[in-house]
Order: C-alpha cells, then structure tokens, then sequence
C-alpha cells in the first residue's frame, strides 16, 4: 500500500500521538468542558462517541446529530482537530457535512465486510484520516480486508485501532489484547500506524498506564483514550474513562524507547534466539514423527485417534511445568494444544490411508 502521512497541520509526529474525549457527547456542557481541560493538557485531537453502537438496546446509542453542532463548537473554540466513529454511509455524510478531521471505524462495523463496503464508497473522492477498528473477533484477515477496502477507494491516509478482542473466558481485560495479531498486521503492513486503544482492552481506568506502556514498547504509534471531565457520571463505559488531570499524569508515566536498536549486544542475543528456533524446530520434527508411530500403532490395534483423557493430562502437566520456568500456563497450554492438533492431523492422515 502506498500510504500518505495521517499527521494534520500541528501535530507532532513524535510518539505516542493522542486522540482523547470522552466516550459519549452526552451533553454540550460535558463536551465543551472536557474538550478545554484536554486542550490545556496539549490534547491536539479531540473524540467523541455521536453514534453509540451498543450491545443490548435500552442502552444510551448517542445523541446523534445534534452533538456534530457541538464538535464543531470544539473545533473553533480550542483549535482541536474532531475524529468520530461512523458505521454507515449516512453517518459519513452527517460527519463530512460537519467538517469532522478524522474518521473511525469501529470494531463491530469490521466485522460486517457489507458495511464497510458502504462506507468505502461513502468515502469516494474524499481523502481524510480514517483509522480501522479491529473486528470484535480475533480475525487479522477480516481486518485487513477493511483497510483494503478503504484503500481501494482512494483514501491513503489510513491507520489501525488495536482495541483488543472479545472472548467468552474471563479475563481481566475488557477485550483481550491478543498482541501477536498487531504485531503481524505490521509485519504486513509496515507503513500502516497502529494505534492503541487501552481503554476497551482494559475496561477499567486502572489498567490504562500498563496497556499504553505496552503498547509503546511495541513501536505502536499513538493511543486513544476516553477521558471525560466526570467519568464516574458517564453515560457510557464510566470504568474506563480518566479524567484528563489524570490522562496527563498516564503519558508523563511513559517510557518511550527507541524505535531501532542495531548494538552488537542485541545481534548476539537474537543470534541466540536463531539458535533456539531451530532447536524447536529439530524438537517439534521428532515428536511429530513418534506421533506417526503412535498413529501406526493406532491403525493396527483399531484404537481411535483422539485420546481425552491424556490430551487433558498433557496440557495440565505442560502448564504447571510452565509456570515453574515463569512462563504463562495460558501460553504453554496454546502452546500444547497446537502441537495437539497438528499430531491429530498427522495420525488421521496415517489411519485413513
């Protein structure tokens, strides 16, 4: 993709850059005191949920419209640039009409490949910023398809939103963050900027600072956080929105590291990652091969492939030794489990021939 620079007129390009406000305009007061608190923290671009997407209805879904004519009143009273979030082609004509800088499309729209294409051809002969929610499930391919079809209609001014996945297992996260699934969608796209949205990753204002720390150390380039002038008032997702005293107080706590590090200390070091990656190759290729020899003995003595009981003593094991060498027992049990698929896969293969 050939991609132009998302930067606006006044915005440092240094990291992190920060997209901040809260997550509903609930009323014109709350926006235009929350706005001019973010502007005397240096807050140089300002959101705002207008159209609420929410999971059950009877919930607050935004107060549509109306709240565009108070963004603009932002805009002229602070000189913040306005980004909003739009999931149809008529909230990009409402949006275009009120002269908004920067569009989002959010999580739950990604996910819909119809709408988004609705969107795209909303956006034709336009070239303003839009950034790219991820879909709410861990698919990088849905994701990407997005991007393209944004691009496909001509915006080259596009960046990604990483605001982590929903899952049925409990978690600490709101949505988990899932890193390795940004972390590829820069592999594949390495001129896309990719933000980050600790505040629906975390779901809880406490966990902020650590998400937006991680994030830096992974060379994301900007965060966007929800920060309201009450946020135990909100309308919306109060538990994760900061005030901006304490959003200022979150990116002075920041360390940013430097995006190349070419030492001679560090080449030695990943040398040695080299070495073990083959070692784990050479590991896997000998476990795989007793497997075809258990799938040999399987097929002889008519026994079925999938053995629960083992396969669930294997991945308890396997975790608790984990933790033992400080390594996540979520980690070692994916770990396991994808090498139990692929033995099954392999076994199958042997029985069925």
């Amino acid at each position: 993709m050939e991609l132009e620079s998302i930067l606006l007129p006044g915005i440092c390009p240094e990291r992190p850059i920060v997209i901040s406000g809260p997550c509903s305009a609930e009323t014109e007061e709350q926006v235009i005191k929350t706005a001019k608190e973010l502007a005397d923290k240096n807050i140089k671009i300002f959101r705002a949920g207008i159209w609420k997407p929410r999971t059950k209805p009877g919930g607050f879904e935004g107060i549509g419209v109306e709240g565009l004519q108070w963004l603009k009143r932002v805009k002229k009273e602070t000189g913040m640039y306005i980004a909003i979030e739009v999931a149809t082609a008529q909230h990009v004509y409402e949006a275009l009409k009120a002269d908004i800088d920067i569009l989002w499309i959010g999580a739950r729209t990604t996910a819909n490949p119809f709408a988004v294409q609705e969107i795209a051809d909303a956006l034709k002969g336009v070239n303003i910023p839009v950034f790219i929610k991820n879909p709410v499930n861990p698919d990088l391919e849905l994701w990407i398809g997005a991007i393209e079809r944004i691009y496909n209609v001509g915006i080259t001014k596009l960046a990604a939103i990483h605001r982590g996945f929903s899952s049925f297992d409990k978690s600490i996260y709101r949505n988990l963050p899932n890193w390795h699934i940004p972390i590829e969608l820069r592999r594949r796209i390495p001129n896309l900027p990719i933000f980050n949205d600790p505040s629906h990753i975390g779901g809880k204002r406490e966990l902020i600072a650590s998400i937006s720390q991680q994030a830096m150390d992974l060379n994301f380039d900007g965060l966007i956080i929800e920060s309201h002038c009450c946020p135990d008032e909100a309308w919306s997702d109060a538990k994760q929105q900061v005030t901006p005293q304490v959003l200022e107080y979150i990116l002075s706590l920041l360390v940013i590291r430097d995006e190349i590090q070419s030492t001679e200390n560090l080449s030695v070091l990943r040398k040695q990652i080299d070495d073990c990656d083959n070692d784990l190759i050479q590991i896997l290729s000998k476990r795989m091969r007793v497997c075809r020899e258990i799938g040999i003995y399987k097929k002889e003595h008519n026994i079925t492939v999938l053995q629960s009981g083992r396969y669930n003593e294997i991945l308890e094991k396997r975790a608790e030794q984990g933790e033992v060498c400080n390594m996540d027992s979520d980690f070692i049990k994916n770990i396991f489990q994808a090498i139990h698929e692929e033995s099954v896969r392999q076994q199958i293969e042997i029985i069925n021939k």
